[in-house]
């Protein structure tokens, strides 16, 4: 082999390597696109879970989304209002306020749910449902294998003893990837700071309700007439809580018969609740009757 081709051919390799390279480097310049330094400091203050809640295709497309006006400061849930507050800062917009909100699973079936069959197959809950539409009779019900607690990213979710899926308010970022789980959409987001929930989404009439589980709401409408604030109404069959008006004061726990709001109330404070009603009702008729003997006088 000739000693000079070899070095004239690395001769060649290396010039025409720095022309490539010189070539690249102007290409680069020239078709260089401009990144905003705000996108990188909106991005460091988002989750960084990559959880798809806020509806963008990660926390870069988060970025640039809320950089581009198309998504508000506080897109990402994950994040908390301290991280809203700095985006909102670097976007030169006014801190978003009002309260943290956590996902709320609207069933406390479970083991209280009639099965239809017993179901062996995949255990993932839309796998379940292609199954004659899930093993529960309830078609409102939660099936239970854990689809949301995979989509948690922040080990918010759990399947409960009474195998439902359940919350962790502490844990929850409210990035409803759960949400959109769950095949038979049953959870939503409710103010951290209410504890009063109707934990069913059966919209089928009072028997029907009631022949699939024990714990269904069966829309007899005794939470609304009892509640004070005007705060719980029935809607399409089940009782649905407006926490704008809603004090906790728990008199909807006490009457519901079903125990399909939660706390749910012991059978101690619900007898102790009864006595007190019959004790107003009873004072409340001999009142009328004084004032009814008194006008006859």
């Amino acid at each position: 082999m000739d000693i000079g081709n070899v070095i004239a051919a690395v001769v060649v390799l290396a010039v025409l390597g720095a022309v490539f390279g010189f070539i690249l480097a102007v290409a680069s310049k020239v078709f260089e696109v401009k990144k905003d330094p705000r996108e990188e400091g909106i991005l460091s203050h988002l989750a960084g879970a990559n959880c798809g809640g806020c509806g963008f295709p990660g926390c870069a497309g988060c970025a640039a989304a809320i950089l581009a006006g198309t998504a508000p400061v506080n897109a990402c849930a994950p994040a908390g209002a301290e991280n809203a507050a700095a985006i909102a800062k670097i976007m030169g917009q006014e801190a978003p306020s009002g309260e943290r909100k956590v996902a709320f699973v609207r069933c406390n079936g479970g083991t209280n749910a009639a099965k239809r069959y017993e179901y062996v197959g995949v255990k993932d809950c839309l796998s379940a449902t292609k199954v004659a539409g899930g093993p529960l009779e309830c078609q409102f019900g939660c099936l239970g294998f854990g689809s949301c607690v995979s989509a948690c990213q922040f080990g918010a979710m759990s399947i409960g003893p009474n195998g439902a899926a359940a919350v962790d308010p502490d844990k929850c970022t409210d990035c409803m990837a759960c949400a959109k789980a769950c095949p038979r959409h049953l959870i939503t987001e409710v103010p951290v700071s209410k504890k009063v929930h109707v934990a069913c989404a059966n919209q089928d009439k009072g028997k029907a309700a009631m022949s699939v589980c024990t714990h269904s709401c069966i829309g007899c409408g005794l939470c609304q007439k009892e509640c004070k604030k005007d705060a719980i109404h029935v809607v399409n069959g089940v009782a649905v809580i407006d926490y704008d008006k809603c004090v906790g004061c728990k008199l909807c726990t006490k009457v519901c018969p079903r125990d399909a709001i939660l706390p749910i109330a012991t059978a101690e404070e619900k007898e102790k609740y009864k006595a007190i009603k019959k004790a107003q009702a009873e004072k409340a008729a001999a009142a009328k009757a004084a004032e009814t003997a008194g006008a006859a006088q």
